[in-house]
């Protein structure tokens, strides 16, 4: 099953890669910085890195945008708002806020893989006020109330 997204490359992302799979069963599409220079991040700082493109998503879809387990475990780098949510209707450039959790200074480098994305299909609810609840075993409980194994 596949999908089209539309997109614009914008002047600084000329010469790198459309975002892809990097194998036949991988979920996410690697998206990649398109810095004009390295851009360090301090530790525990952030920043927005470009990527140089824009987006059209089919009818009923998000891109979700979330970090990269590689990066996470080797350099204590994260997205903050994982995962963000691209909506269908913005046309705007696809930015990837990052977070340094590492104790060292990391720097992105142009065409370096920043973030995965995932296309996913998108339920909207319709909210039904009502005056009880079904029931439930759970009930009213809150966290931890289902055990802790």
């Amino acid at each position: 099953m596949s999908a089209t997204i539309h997109v614009t490359r914008l002047p600084h992302a000329e010469g790198l890669p459309l975002p892809s799979y990097a194998t036949a069963g991988a979920a996410g599409m690697d998206l990649l910085a398109a810095v004009a220079a390295p851009l360090v991040i301090p530790p525990g700082g952030r920043a927005l890195v470009p990527t140089g493109l824009c987006i059209a998503l089919p009818p009923a879809h998000e891109l979700q945008v979330r970090p990269r387990s590689g990066l996470a475990l080797k350099h204590g780098i994260t997205l903050p708002n994982s995962p963000g949510t691209i909506d269908e209707d913005y046309r705007g450039e696809l930015q990837v806020i990052i977070l340094n959790a590492g104790r060292e200074a990391f720097t992105v480098e142009r065409g370096m893989r920043i973030a995965q994305a995932v296309l996913a299909p998108v339920t909207r609810a319709v909210w039904a006020e009502v005056e009880t609840l079904p029931e439930t075993a759970r009930g009213e409980g809150g966290f931890g109330s289902t055990g802790t194994g």
